[in-house]
Parts: structure tokens; sequence; C-alpha cells
């Protein structure tokens, strides 16, 4: 009688969960499931819909709860990805949450979103982030000197672009050498001609398809950058992130690249919250080099 009642309530359980990945975003749950096993612990929401940029977005600061103000820690700007289509910054709390716990002042922005706006919308909300960032991440216990930015998917386009690309910084009164390292998981830097719904989409009306990609801006004098794939990866093939390698070791410039076999495109950026580290040392390796990169102001 106890087995089949156990039974029977694993059964709801598993229900549940399946029901609230379908009225739910996966992001949103996952931050649920993380904080349920401890991923918050030791790390608190500083500052929670503060407004940045002309656009009416809003960002989240995150960091360690015993943070020593009088000690500035490196600061990473994480964008979430979601074909430039879908995602919010709450739901990532998983992600800000990991890296906080790892001694950095983490930023989650919002920015605009196919189909209210398209290229180049989202990427300039993405800047105006870094600015704000620049301005006002030391009253959070920010070093300003030690700015990263890391994203997923669609986030990590952002992420390496503005790393890249400078007019998007320039354009706004910021120096682009205020990025001192990027990280780019799962991330979209080689894909034009536009051959997918979502590219196609969110690119519309783009009349130099070349200058909306990363790898066009491979040279020398770059931040370090990871970029980080995964064999199985399906929405954003690997290929992105290998040619994007490529091109930047070509040009002289550092970067590091990982290629977790048998992961999916979702599995890499579950792999930050605490209940799926096991899948692959996404989170490891990336504070491993980005502690490296922001060492020294």
């Amino acid at each position: 009688m106890i087995a089949r009642i156990a039974l029977g309530v694993a059964a709801l359980v598993i229900a549940a969960v399946a029901a609230i990945y379908v009225f739910v975003e996966p992001p949103r749950v996952l931050s649920w499931i993380d904080a349920a096993a401890g991923g918050g612990r030791g790390v608190e929401r500083a500052a929670t819909a503060v407004p940045f940029g002309h656009h009416a977005q809003t960002l989240d600061v995150w960091r360690a709860a015993d943070a020593d103000p009088a000690t500035p820690r490196p600061v990473i700007i994480f964008y979430y990805g979601g074909g430039w289509v879908h995602g919010d910054r709450g739901a990532y709390a998983f992600a800000a949450r990991a890296y906080a716990k790892a001694g950095f002042v983490v930023v989650v922005p919002d920015y605009r979103k196919v189909p209210g706006v398209r290229f180049p919308a989202f990427l300039q909300d993405a800047a105006e982030a870094v600015k704000w960032t620049r301005d006002n991440i030391a009253g959070y216990g920010g070093d300003p000197r030690r700015i990263a930015t890391a994203g997923h998917s669609a986030g990590a386009y952002a992420a390496i672009m503005l790393a890249m690309d400078p007019r998007w910084l320039t354009a706004i009164g910021v120096d682009p050498a205020v990025i001192r390292a990027a990280v780019g998981l799962s991330g979209p830097y080689d894909f034009f001609p536009f051959d997918k719904q979502r590219s196609i989409d969110a690119f519309r009306g783009v009349t130099d398809g070349p200058s909306t990609q990363p790898i066009h801006y491979a040279r020398a004098d770059l931040p370090p950058m990871l970029l980080v794939t995964s064999s199985d990866d399906t929405q954003v093939r690997p290929y992105n992130a290998v040619n994007l390698a490529k091109a930047l070791r070509k040009a002289g410039s550092p970067v590091a690249f990982r290629n977790y076999a048998g992961l999916t495109h979702e599995d890499v950026v579950m792999a930050l919250s605490r209940p799926f580290r096991g899948k692959a040392p996404v989170l490891d390796d990336s504070v491993a080099f980005l502690r490296r990169a922001l060492a020294r102001p």
C-alpha cells in the first residue's frame, strides 16, 4: 500500500512538473529548482528592476551577501538567450546566483525583442547596459575597471558582438575597452546568410548582412574570449564557435574554446544551475577563465 502511494505521489509530481513546463518558461522553472537546491544560499539580489537606457528597460544586480564594499569585485554582465524573442531577467536568476556566489557582481539586463523590434535594437539595449554598469556598479561593490560580458545563445551574440564590434559602445560615449573579457555560451557568431526563421525575423531589413556577424570583426586587439559549444547542439550549430575561434586565433587574438560532448543547446546553460552542474564544468571553466582575465584592474 505504501509503495503504491509513493508511486502515485511520484506520478503526480512528474505530471505537475510537466504541466509547469508547458505554461511557464523552462529557465524560470530551472531558477525555482536551483533555489530549492540551495543555489541562492549566500547570495543576494542587491537591486531589482533598475531602469537603464532610453527604452524603459530594467536590470537586476546580484552579489554575495557577505561582499565587502571596501573590496570591489569583478563584474559580469549576463545576457540571457531566447532567440531574440523570449526571455526576461528574472528567469535567469540561477545563472546570476552561480556567478555571484563565485565572487562576481552580476548584472542581468532585459532588452527589447522581436517582433516589437529588429536588429540592432536588442544590441543597442545591450550596449546601454554596459554604460549603466560602468557608471553605477561601484555603488554595488563592483569594480568598473573589471567588466566582462557573458551570455547564452542570443545573449552570447550580444556579449561577443559588443566585445568585437566597437560601434555600439562608441555610439553612446563608452570606450569599447571597458569590456575586459567575454564569454559566449552556445552563441551564433557566423550565421549569414540568414536561413532560420528566428534570424530572418530578427535581422529583417538589414542591407549589409556580414556586418551583423561577430566573425566579421576578428582582429588582434580584442579582449580575451571563451567560446563554449556542445556536440549535440542542433539550435546553434557548433560551427559558429569553431569558426570564430579559428578566426580569432588566426588574427592573433586570445581565445579559449570548449566543446562539451553530448550536451544539447539547453544543457550548456542548465549546467550553470546547482542541480545540473554534473552535466559539464561550464561554471568552473568560465569562472576560471574570467578570474584570469579580470585579475588586474
